[in-house]
């Protein structure tokens, strides 16, 4: 059995981060948030920061079918339990390649709607991701057609 190739990862992040540092974030990348939920550190791939919102960044990369389509549901969940702590404003979940099968159902919005506590994190396309990062338009805008809730006040 040969390895697998990890450095498609490596690929997707060179294709957020010039899009997000256009968009004027600063970009902090692989930054240890805490711990994980059920153990162990807990990276995202990237932090961006522009004025006094942070959002967290987390990148998955599906060339073929395999495993990284199961680990959705749990990075949602440890990105929600990341923006728990208070320091971040929004978490991003950018799907990239082509290998996956519930793609449509993961950045439609119907996963985060099934987990408790995870409507501030939105999972997005490579390309939807990189529109709203080259734009500066990350949090508060219209992220795949559903416009954020916004209380109003009484």
């Amino acid at each position: 059995m040969s390895p697998r190739d990890t450095t498609t990862g490596g690929v997707l992040e060179t294709m957020v981060v010039p899009a997000l540092v256009h968009g004027g974030y600063e970009v902090t990348k692989q930054v240890n948030i805490g711990e994980r939920l059920g153990g162990g550190r807990h990276m995202v791939d990237a932090l961006a920061k522009k004025g006094d919102s942070t959002f967290l960044i987390s990148l998955k990369w599906q060339q073929t079918s395999g495993t990284a389509e199961e680990k959705v549901p749990f990075e949602i969940l440890c990105l929600a339990d990341g923006l728990r702590t208070g320091k971040y404003d929004q978490a991003y979940l950018v799907l990239g390649g082509d290998g996956w099968k519930r793609r449509d159902y993961f950045v439609s919005g119907a996963m985060v709607e099934q987990l408790k506590n995870s409507e501030d994190v939105h999972v997005v396309t490579l390309e939807r991701f990189i529109a709203l990062a080259n734009s500066g338009q990350l949090g508060g805008k219209t992220i795949m057609g559903v416009k954020p809730k916004v209380e109003e006040k009484t």
